[in-house]
């Protein structure tokens, strides 16, 4: 390893957690063993030896709990028992078994901003106005316009687009739905809530689970009143409302709780999620180590980039919507939450890819046959060199992208897809007359970036349906997998997607630099080239990735000058591995991408 003069400003904290890499599954579409077409617990199970392979320590279930399946799980109705379709608690049992055997954790999805209104406890909440479990909801009284028509307690806008309100005929008030009307939210101002939270964790915390990701949990504290948000849309019933129901009043004083009850009895690691929230300061908040809240969040900055339509905010189902991205934004991105008051313990999530974002190699990396495979690879290069928690989600390791232009929006099964084709139909027959508008502009941007692409089943051979299931998928499987993209036929060819990403995994655990280092953007201007340096205690590691189809030559200066020694430990293109430095000028090819330390 090559040595220079640059010195770390601070000695940042070990743990288990910060080197770890985390692969999210979505069981649905991970293995099915039993040839119903939904894949399931013990399909997990026999895929342990495949994870650990590749180089994977944690893994992440999404929701495996007894659940309507309204929003994919989602939406919970037994936090303490697992969904027949998915197994059984006995199922779990051997899973976590095979899990701890092989030196790996399990990580559990933690959903608790609100539950499926198949819950035990809403069924209670809304038998009555005058139920015990009433206020372990959130209802109100309608109100009336002048012509007293009925209308919700405010105009907050549901995320899947319409009221987040729903009425309820039988008692005779709304209750509050941020997601979809049968995801009715949590009222965490009433602490038997909370108790009860608090043990639902427990419960799989004494059962062996090693920590959890956390679902919307900035949103479990809304602002009391819930008033009207501002009207920013004039031709829109509902508006946007996430500076009511985001990062709330008492959600850090909620999580201090959840932290001093549960989860500092434990040796866990915590993750949360944070959308609608864009200040560092709100979002390191959840993350100093001196607040006692969560280990780490995951920001949504980077998601943003390619956020189209009008209103460019996480609230709305405008996300489904692309526009165009610049490299130079990504590179401030990554530059300013790499380094973020990493002093203060500030402590990242490094994603490009989860169960509700588009394929990555589809949204930041070129699709087409000539580049897939390499561009795959420089986004690899990207997550695996950067400090931060590193997560990869089920089948980027493949390379898989997002399936065909040509589908049909029958094949799409994600609520916010399917709600909000419906919304904006409904608006453009409003506005044009027309029974049948034009949607091929909608069709076109759920195609980059609708959650749909992440939930085709993985692929794991050239076998029908992709090896995924003896029977009819839930969901139908992207076709590329018979032309070699697929685990089978990608174990064997050393030069395929997954077998760099099992070699970027192995490069970043010989190389505290990449997990602890300290971080330097270089060429902060250049449209084509991202390029950094990382140092920690003299150990030096240079990455330079080429984003585009062209060749490209750029100097690095004096970076590459402080250590002409320093050799290709990894690259996705094999005629340059071991090659030194030898000076500050580097010629690329297209989406070439080089690691030297």
């Amino acid at each position: 390893m090559a040595s220079s003069a640059v010195v770390t400003t601070f000695n940042p904290t070990r743990a288990w957690w910060k080197s770890a890499c985390i692969y999210q599954i979505y069981p649905i579409s991970f293995f099915d063993s039993n040839g119903d077409g939904i894949g399931d617990l013990p399909g997990i199970l026999a895929k342990l030896d495949y994870l650990k392979d590749l180089g994977v320590d944690v893994l992440w279930l999404c929701p495996i709990y007894k659940s309507p399946l309204a929003d994919m799980g989602y939406d919970i109705a037994d936090y303490e028992s697992i969904d027949p379709r998915f197994g059984t608690l006995e199922d779990w049992d051997r899973l976590l078994e095979g899990v701890h055997k092989r030196g790996m954790k399990l990580l559990m999805d933690l959903v608790v901003n609100h539950t499926s209104d198949q819950h035990a406890w809403f069924k209670e909440s809304r038998s009555s106005k005058t139920s015990p479990k009433r206020d372990w909801y959130i209802w109100r009284s309608p109100r009336y316009d002048a012509d007293g028509n009925r209308m919700p307690p405010n105009n907050w806008e549901s995320i899947f687009s319409g009221s987040a309100w729903e009425w309820d005929e039988e008692t005779g008030e709304y209750y509050l739905h941020l997601f979809v009307k049968e995801q009715p939210d949590l009222n965490w101002e009433n602490p038997d809530v909370r108790a009860a939270v608090f043990k639902t964790m427990r419960f799989w915390l004494d059962r062996g689970c090693d920590g959890f990701r956390m679902d919307v949990i900035n949103m479990i504290s809304k602002v009391p009143g819930l008033p009207d948000a501002p009207v920013l849309d004039s031709t829109k019933e509902f508006q946007g409302a996430s500076l009511y129901y985001a990062n709330g009043p008492r959600v850090h004083e909620f999580l201090k709780e959840m932290n001093e009850k549960v989860l500092s009895r434990y040796d866990v690691m915590t993750v949360g999620e944070t959308p609608c929230t864009h200040l560092p300061e709100d979002i390191a908040a959840y993350v100093f180590p001196q607040n006692k809240e969560l280990n780490m969040v995951f920001q949504f900055e980077l998601m943003d980039l390619d956020l189209g339509g009008a209103e460019d905010n996480l609230e709305s189902l405008t996300a489904l919507m692309h526009r165009q991205w610049k490299l130079t934004d990504m590179k401030k991105c990554v530059s300013k939450w790499q380094t973020y008051m990493r002093e203060h313990g500030y402590w990242n999530t490094l994603y490009i890819e989860n169960h509700d974002q588009a394929r990555s190699v589809s949204r930041f990396g070129n699709d087409t046959p000539r580049w897939r495979a390499l561009s795959a690879k420089v986004l690899a290069m990207l997550q695996t060199t950067q400090t931060g928690t590193l997560y990869v989600y089920q089948g980027e390791e493949i390379g898989m992208k997002n399936f065909p232009r040509s589908w049909s929006l029958e094949e799409y099964k994600d609520v916010a897809t399917i709600n909000y084709y419906k919304q904006e139909r409904t608006r453009r027959q409003k506005e044009t007359g027309k029974e049948n508008p034009n949607m091929e502009d909608i069709i076109d941007g759920f195609q980059r970036k609708a959650r749909d692409h992440a939930r085709t089943p993985l692929q794991w051979n050239a076998a029908p349906h992709a090896g995924f299931s003896t029977g009819t998928p839930w969901m139908r499987v992207n076709d590329d997998y018979a032309e070699g993209w697929n685990v089978e036929a990608e174990m064997k060819d050393p030069g395929s997607v997954w077998h760099f990403w099992k070699r970027a995994l192995k490069l970043r655990r010989q190389h505290e630099v990449f997990v602890y280092g300290d971080f330097v953007l270089l060429l902060p201007d250049h449209e084509q080239v991202f390029a950094f340096e990382r140092t920690l205690r003299g150990e030096k590691a240079l990455v330079v990735l080429n984003f585009s189809e062209r060749d490209v030559s750029v100097d690095l200066g004096a970076s590459a000058g402080v250590a002409p020694k320093m050799r290709v430990a990894l690259s996705n293109y094999d005629d340059v591995l071991s090659q030194s430095l030898g000076g500050t000028a580097v010629t690329l090819r297209g989406y070439e991408g080089r690691v030297y330390v």
